[in-house]
């Protein structure tokens, strides 16, 4: 069902604003944090805590610590969506805040053991609690984006949560980057790499600015107030499983494949073109941080597009062209080698772009497919439940291509059914959607 009432009736545009910086820069953080360790897990992980002495199975093995992070941000987002849709937006994004920052924190100050169980062990609990932090966090972002923002352009003013997506890869690789050139290999692993963990401290600053100067949402508060003259409701996140449980599903359909194709790019890429086609990790940083860049300015492009010219129908748009280039992409990437690093800048950067296309307008899709006081619960569970499959694609390419370039089509293959998964998905959420409306005239 489509909510009519996602802003409040006069929203002014210093609030929307403020809002939705305060949105990207807390969303830019976060995802600094979560992506450096996968960055780390591809680069420094399988090499030091998660080591076998078989480069296949160390990159599997460390490629399952960032996942289990996926397995528990649906936990995150369940445990926020009750919060969030009871007490407000805020403080459950300034909790996220904390937990991630403290989690990360830590991860730099994981100890060099002989006990070889004991390091990797810390390691796993510290990303379960990224996962849950980042489960809480997308939600809270993307509404205070949303909420604040004029009926018109939500979607524009939306995508400044997404834009933390790529604003996080940027800063996490380029730290990676400056710090792996800046220093001897050995140096690197021996304690280089803790570096950008012990950085993300500084975020606590941002949960400070939203606790002391951001009001709760227009949204929340309208809905607040007809929940005092409302009888007594159960769990925000069990109304909406029993209300718009298949809207859930199919909000989670429509991501599977954007989430699949960008971990593959940031995460995968960098242990495919260093273990397979021995291309050093600089020459695939660079066109990651390229394709990084080419989102953050393609994302608000395609969300106004979206307000413009329909959510539905942007959206479809990329999940198509997604699905359309899977084939020419990993085809093209394994035709690179360490001398003609020009394949994977292709496929890398107009794979991000492409990326950007649906993913720019989807905090809006998200927002207006599920009504007020159940949105946190609703948004985020489609959204995390998602991540799920997004999480698990670097161990799924590595274990599918299985240290042989002539099997990438296998993952390519596997990233068109998961286009196909979202095409109808898509195509479920607009007849559901012009259905309601019909019904609503």
């Amino acid at each position: 069902m489509t909510s009519k009432t996602l802003a409040a009736p006069v929203t002014h545009l210093k609030d929307a604003r403020r809002a939705s910086m305060a949105a990207a820069l807390a969303s830019s953080l976060e995802w600094y944090d979560f992506f450096i360790y996968g960055t780390a897990a591809a680069l420094v992980f399988n090499k030091t805590f998660f080591y076998t002495g078989d480069p296949v199975l160390s990159a599997i093995n460390s490629f399952a610590s960032v996942a289990v992070a996926f397995v528990a941000r649906p936990f995150g987002g369940v445990v926020a969506g009750h919060f969030g849709d009871k007490i407000g937006r805020k403080p459950v994004l300034v909790a996220a805040i904390v937990l991630m920052a403290c989690a990360t924190f830590m991860i730099g100050l994981t100890p060099d053991t002989e006990i070889i169980w004991v390091a990797p062990a810390f390691l796993v609990l510290l990303r379960i609690a990224q996962g849950l932090a980042l489960g809480a966090q997308w939600g809270g972002a993307m509404l205070l984006a949303t909420e604040y923002a004029p009926e018109n352009r939500r979607g524009f003013y939306g995508s400044f949560a997404q834009i933390g997506v790529p604003v996080g890869v940027l800063t996490g690789n380029l730290v990676f980057l400056l710090l792996s050139n800046a220093m001897d290999n050995e140096t690197f692993l021996s304690w280089g790499w803790r570096v950008p963990f012990l950085l993300s401290i500084l975020m606590l600053a941002v949960g400070l600015y939203i606790h002391k100067y951001l009001e709760e949402t227009p949204s929340f508060r309208n809905a607040e107030k007809a929940m005092l003259n409302a009888p007594k409701q159960s769990s925000p996140v069990i109304q909406v499983i029993r209300n718009n449980g298949s809207t859930i599903i199919q909000a989670a359909g429509t991501f599977v494949v954007i989430n699949a194709i960008f971990y593959s790019t940031i995460i995968a890429s960098l242990q495919y073109a260093d273990v397979v086609l021995g291309i050093s990790t600089s020459q695939v940083l660079l066109p990651i941080l390229a394709g990084a860049a080419v989102q953050v300015v393609l994302m608000p492009l395609s969300a106004l597009a979206s307000d413009i010219y329909g959510r539905v129908r942007v959206y479809t748009i990329g999940i198509t062209l997604l699905g359309l280039w899977a084939f020419p992409m990993w085809w093209i990437f394994s035709q690179a080698t360490p001398d003609n690093t020009l394949p994977i800048w292709i496929s890398i950067v107009l794979a991000s772009a492409l990326i950007s296309i649906s993913y720019g307008p989807q905090a809006a899709l998200f927002s207006e497919i599920f009504p007020a006081a159940l949105r946190y619960s609703g948004a985020s569970l489609g959204y995390q439940i998602a991540t799920i499959v997004g999480g698990a694609t670097p161990v799924i390419m590595v274990s599918l291509i299985n240290g042989d370039s002539d099997n990438w089509w296998r993952f390519s293959a596997y990233i068109v059914a998961l286009s196909i998964v979202a095409l109808i998905s898509v195509a479920m959420i607009h007849r559901n959607t012009t259905h309601s409306n019909r019904e609503s005239v």
